[in-house]
């Protein structure tokens, strides 16, 4: 996913007054955010906890430093550790959300005690 939302945009812009932006606009962040979101979602609410979560940071992780490996600072894994450290706590939370909400749908009511 990474890929198909920020790999093809790798230009930085300049504004009028000066200021870099980029290389990535907002909808391809926002973009990415929402597919990832859909197959967290999917894959915890059955129950494959494991692969939403690292699978997911693994995925992103190794994508960030990939794409970022070429920078001469060396600040590039500062950023591939915010990646990993970020998606693993933002899947961490969609999966547990997602197992909540799928357990909550699959129990049945529970039988009300009636004395007798």
């Amino acid at each position: 996913m990474w890929a198909a939302w920020l790999g093809w945009d790798q230009q930085y812009d300049v504004q009028p007054d000066g200021t870099m932006t980029g290389p990535y606009e907002t909808w391809q962040v926002i973009g990415l955010v929402l597919t990832l979101l859909v197959a967290v979602y999917w894959a915890a609410s059955r129950r494959y906890f494991v692969g939403a979560v690292l699978g997911t940071t693994a995925g992103l992780t190794v994508a960030a430093f990939y794409d970022w490996s070429d920078d001469d600072s060396g600040l590039f894994a500062v950023g591939v550790g915010l990646v990993m450290m970020g998606s693993f706590a933002a899947t961490a939370v969609v999966s547990a959300v997602a197992a909540a909400v799928t357990d909550h749908r699959q129990r049945p009511p529970a039988a009300h005690y009636r004395p007798s």
